[in-house]
């Protein structure tokens, strides 16, 4: 079955259209043999007056009136003479009748003279269906001839008849996950008008329901900010106060979930800050993407140094993106905290920043174990973890990374290296370089 609908139209109008001309020729095809048959007996009838008014005297084979058409006067005389077929013509009544002349069908015409003697004018009945045939043929062939130009008409008429539909396909494979603007009305056959007026609807409630979801996340993270920071300070108020070990143990615990918690909640305020944030404010300044990075390498170097792991630059090339620097250093600090994370210690960290084309990369590599291949597809959602998380994360930072490229008009990709003696994850990032 098919479920296109410009197949189906297709399919159906072709099928109309194809069976209109076969009816169409079969009635011409007959109509146009009919006419050619009766215009053949007009043309016998006019040759017999001739005969009859002295325009043709003695049996002969009348090829000056067509070569093709093997006309011929049969003498009859006065009385039944001549051949047995001759005679029995003879004894016939005068007008058209159908017989036989030397074993073959003919068409004639009987005629009887002022003087009693009695001609016939008869043509080749198989002579004459082969003329008829051709001209009924020549009359159906532009129909035949038709058919496949109206078939391409249709086609085109479905395909122009059906681009707004495309177009608004388009449109929307082109937009971004989180852009729920109303589609336009305008330029659009009326009977899309309703489908359209529902997608709109429908985005509308989308876009209140995580407008909902965002405010929420932001006011949760902000009620609960103060809270765990008053927490945090007794659990290090604490440390001054003779506690015995199995005490001191199940603080360190506390501390660790609540490093934990505090964590979860600047992610969850920053996702929410980027989310909030209006997408022309993403591309409101002109940066250099090497400088952004270096900035969050310095203030990580620290933390590499304290776990054993060198961090530092492959290649470092001036690259200017357009985009709010806090944003470009949230995600380059995100993908280097992942990195960092399951980078076991004595590894390296290689950052690469460069122009390809019109496109500023800034690609970052470990020596970790990498991503399952059944995971690595999901490391950008929310929350995700995997099957060996590390640290204190709580799977947000590579979403938030995710949301600002898609904010800048990039794109991410992430890949295991399988380099022989090497292990690891390779991340770049894309992002349209800007004119400095």
């Amino acid at each position: 079955m098919i479920n296109s609908l410009r197949g189906r139209l297709f399919i159906s109008l072709t099928t109309i259209v194809l069976l209109t001309g076969l009816i169409g020729g079969v009635f011409a095809h007959r109509w146009a043999f009919d006419e050619a048959i009766e215009t053949q007996d007009s043309v016998l009838i006019q040759i017999a007056g001739l005969v009859q008014s002295g325009g043709f005297t003695g049996a002969q084979d009348l090829h000056g009136v067509d070569e093709d058409s093997e006309v011929w006067l049969i003498e009859l005389g006065k009385t039944p003479q001549g051949t047995p077929e001759e005679r029995q013509l003879w004894r016939l009544q005068d007008g058209m009748r159908d017989a036989t002349r030397k074993g073959k069908p003919v068409r004639l015409v009987l005629k009887t003279r002022l003087d009693g003697s009695r001609f016939a004018v008869a043509q080749s009945t198989g002579v004459r269906d082969e003329i008829a045939s051709d001209m009924a043929l020549r009359t159906v062939l532009p129909i035949a001839a038709l058919i496949p130009c109206l078939m391409l008409v249709i086609a085109i008429v479905i395909a122009v008849s059906l681009r707004p539909m495309v177009r608004l396909a388009d449109e929307l494979d082109a937009r971004r996950a989180d852009d729920m603007t109303a589609l336009p009305l305008h330029d659009l056959p009326s009977e899309l008008n309703p489908f359209v007026s529902s997608i709109n609807g429908l985005l509308q409630r989308m876009d209140e329901m995580i407008g909902q979801q965002r405010r929420f996340i932001a006011d949760a993270a902000h009620e609960l900010r103060t809270p765990l920071t008053a927490l945090s300070l007794q659990a290090e108020n604490l440390d001054q106060v003779e506690l015995p070990p199995a005490a001191r143990e199940r603080l360190a615990t506390l501390r660790q979930g609540m490093r934990r918690s505090k964590h979860l909640l600047e992610q969850l305020l920053a996702l929410a800050r980027h989310d909030a944030a209006p997408s022309e404010s993403a591309q409101s300044e002109v940066v250099g993407l090497d400088h952004a990075a270096r900035g969050v390498i310095a203030d990580l170097l620290q933390e590499a140094i304290s776990r054993g792991v060198d961090l530092g630059f492959e290649r470092a090339e001036p690259v200017p993106v357009r985009g709010e620097p806090i944003m470009l250093a949230a995600m380059i600090r995100n993908l280097l905290d992942n990195a960092l994370r399951f980078t076991p210690r004595g590894g390296r960290i290689d950052v690469a920043i460069y122009r390809d084309g019109a496109m500023a990369v800034l690609q970052i590599e470990d020596n970790g174990p990498g991503v399952s291949p059944d995971e690595i597809g999901r490391i950008f959602e929310p929350f995700f973890r995997g099957q060996r998380p590390e640290g204190d994360g709580v799977g947000l930072g590579l979403s938030i990374v995710r949301r600002i490229v898609d904010r800048l008009g990039g794109s991410i990709d992430a890949v295991n290296i399988t380099e022989s003696g090497r292990t690891g994850l390779q991340v770049a990032v894309k992002l349209p370089a800007a004119v400095a």
